[in-house]
């Protein structure tokens, strides 16, 4: 039962407002969109739906003064900057770019034109921004996670099981800002006397001898970060989580919603839709050095009771009553 169905973000309270003149109706308008997952990835087309809608609200409607051409990565080949050049090559008037990984391709080659990032948690680190208030480029989007988000992980993890001694920090340093996360991942554990084991991660195999090595230490869990690898993966991962009883905690609902114990983290579909307002806005004329980065406020937290129960730990009550959705 979900208890919260929205995410506000920073400074979009109101509907952007639309600019006096009317769109160009003899023109029709072109926006690239580059996907980091595959797309035969069940989430892919709902991330994709989210994003047209808005744009529909928006005014911009796909045949008519709208043209969207959509490429999408496959990780395992690693395709993402010949596709970044092929995208760029079509000229269009904005690119989305969905991932740490394809902003930085986009980033190598765009030229300067206009790109709108989402699902991106360190963009001044990665170089795509001089400030989140003022981006300075020709990038700007939605931030995803702030660093300081593991402290909530590590806290769930740990309340929902007290003996917890060592967690595992399952990523791709490659397809993810691995660092970012780590670094904080270890400052968060100290207080709460929790050994941090780090388990890069870049394939299939990389993930089940990681999980299964791990296994053998007593008192563990599992912690994943936004990762396309994992991403990909997620399936593997909640059942060898749930073959060798690990707790674990994962960065979005449709981890929960495949068998994982629980999650904390925004709604991808509303990610989307707030890219797709700063895409309008730069059809409308906006640049993206003018257009501040747009951080989450508000989190949703899912539990899976019957992962629970397959796991042997109790939920405490009082994670469930702050939970927005329970998976009976």
């Amino acid at each position: 039962m979900r208890r919260r169905e929205f995410i506000t973000f920073v400074g979009v309270t109101a509907a952007w407002p639309l600019r006096a003149s009317a769109q160009q109706a003899d023109r029709v308008r072109r926006v690239a969109v580059l996907m980091g997952y595959a797309e035969e990835d069940r989430e892919t087309k709902a991330r994709l739906a989210a994003f047209q809608q808005r744009l529909e609200k928006r005014g911009w409607f796909e045949g008519r003064n709208l043209h969207i051409e959509v490429r999408f990565v496959d990780s395992t080949r690693g395709n993402y900057e010949a596709l970044a050049k092929e995208l760029v090559a079509t000229e269009p008037d904005v690119v989305l770019a969905h991932t740490t990984l394809v902003t930085a391709a986009l980033q190598a080659v765009s030229r300067g034109m206009p790109v709108v990032f989402v699902n991106v948690s360190d963009p001044i680190g990665s170089g795509f921004v001089a400030s989140l208030a003022r981006p300075g480029g020709n990038l700007t989007g939605v931030l995803q996670y702030e660093a300081s988000v593991v402290g909530k992980w590590l806290a769930m993890l740990k309340e929902i099981a007290p003996h917890l001694e060592h967690v595992a920090f399952v990523a791709n340093p490659k397809t993810t800002p691995y660092e970012y996360f780590l670094r904080a991942v270890g400052a968060a554990a100290k207080p709460l006397a929790i050994k941090l084991v780090a388990s890069p991660v870049a394939t299939a195999a990389d993930i089940e001898h990681a999980i299964e090595s791990f296994a053998s230490v007593p008192n563990g869990g599992l912690l994943l970060p936004p990762d396309s690898t994992t991403i990909l993966h997620r399936d593997l991962i909640i059942a060898l989580a749930a073959r060798h009883k690990l707790p674990a905690v994962y960065p979005f609902y449709f981890f929960v919603a495949a068998g994982g114990l629980m999650s904390y983290g925004t709604n991808q579909d509303d990610m989307f839709r707030l890219a797709a307002s700063y895409v309008d806005r730069v059809l409308r004329g906006d640049k993206p050095a003018d257009l501040p980065v747009q951080a989450p406020t508000k989190f949703e937290t899912t539990i899976n009771v019957r992962t629970a129960r397959a796991l042997e730990v109790v939920i405490p009550s009082g994670l469930l009553v702050a939970a927005d959705e329970v998976i009976e």
